[in-house]
This record gives C-alpha cells, sequence and structure tokens, in this order.
C-alpha cells in the first residue's frame, strides 16, 4: 500500500464510539482534523452507510462518502480506527474500522488493497492485537507485497 496515504498518525487504538453511527463519525473526524477532507464529507460517509453498508466481513468496516462527497476531499487519505468492544454494524460485530477518502481515481485501488489486506482473517487479528502503529503499517505493507 502507499504508505505516504496510511500515517502512524492516522492509526489510532482509542476508538470509544458505542454504535455504527458514532464510529463513522470518529473515523472521519480523523480525516477531518489531519486535513485530507473538509467537514461535510463525514456526513457524505453517514449518507453513503445509509445507502448501503460498508461491513466488508472479518470484523471490518470501511465508511467513505458518497460520490457527491469527491468535492470535499482534499488529498487521499486513510484513518484506521480499533476499538476493544464490538460495534453492532447491521447486526456485524466491528472491531476494525478504516475511513477511506479517495481523490480522483484512488479510491478504487484503496478499497482494493484494503480487501487484500483485510480478506485474511489472520491479518486482521494481527491489527486488533498491534501494540504501535508500526504494526499496523507493517501488515498493511507485506499484505500488498
Amino acid at each position: 500500500m502507499n504508505m505516504s496515504i496510511l500515517v502512524k498518525e492516522n492509526i489510532r487504538f482509542n476508538g470509544q464510539a458505542k454504535t455504527k453511527e458514532e464510529a463513522i463519525r470518529e473515523v472521519g473526524n480523523v480525516l477531518v482534523e489531519q486535513g485530507y477532507v473538509g467537514a461535510t464529507y463525514v456526513e457524505k460517509m453517514l449518507e453513503r452507510e445509509a445507502l448501503t453498508s460498508t461491513f466488508m466481513g472479518n470484523m471490518l468496516a470501511i465508511p467513505h462518502g458518497t460520490e457527491e462527497a469527491k468535492a470535499a476531499i482534499m488529498t487521499s487519505g486513510l484513518a484506521v480506527m480499533v476499538y476493544a468492544n464490538p460495534i453492532d454494524w447491521n447486526g456485524e460485530a466491528v472491531r476494525l474500522v478504516i475511513g477511506i477518502a479517495g481523490a480522483g481515481g484512488e479510491h478504487l485501488e484503496l478499497l482494493s488493497q484494503i480487501a487484500i489486506v483485510c480478506a485474511e482473517e489472520e491479518n486482521v487479528e494481527r491489527i486488533l492485537n498491534a501494540s504501535s502503529a508500526d504494526e499496523v503499517l507493517q501488515t498493511f505493507a507485506e499484505g500488498n507485497e
């Protein structure tokens, strides 16, 4: 994975959300704080979730904005949020939420790279049990070799 897009500062192990909406806002706010997107992008992430669930299996959800949200993206970025306790995501348990902001054509490439890594249950376990952001970066780097 392009390491300039996934950076240590955007990997958080202290997710506090108790609901799907709170989790989307929490991970979306990291994208806003780090300057990847404008504040309107978070609302578009919630709209996108209302249209189609972003649950991917293996305790992973990948919320991202609608097509109309592209204007709110300043530069591509990812935010990773790990939760100690599962969040109910339309009846599925989620502990790993990866917020995606893909500028231009990068959106599908980012989705694809995340899907490749997280399709392997052992990679998701490594991320959930990681004690540092470096371990998460290493898992993504190895998974996309």
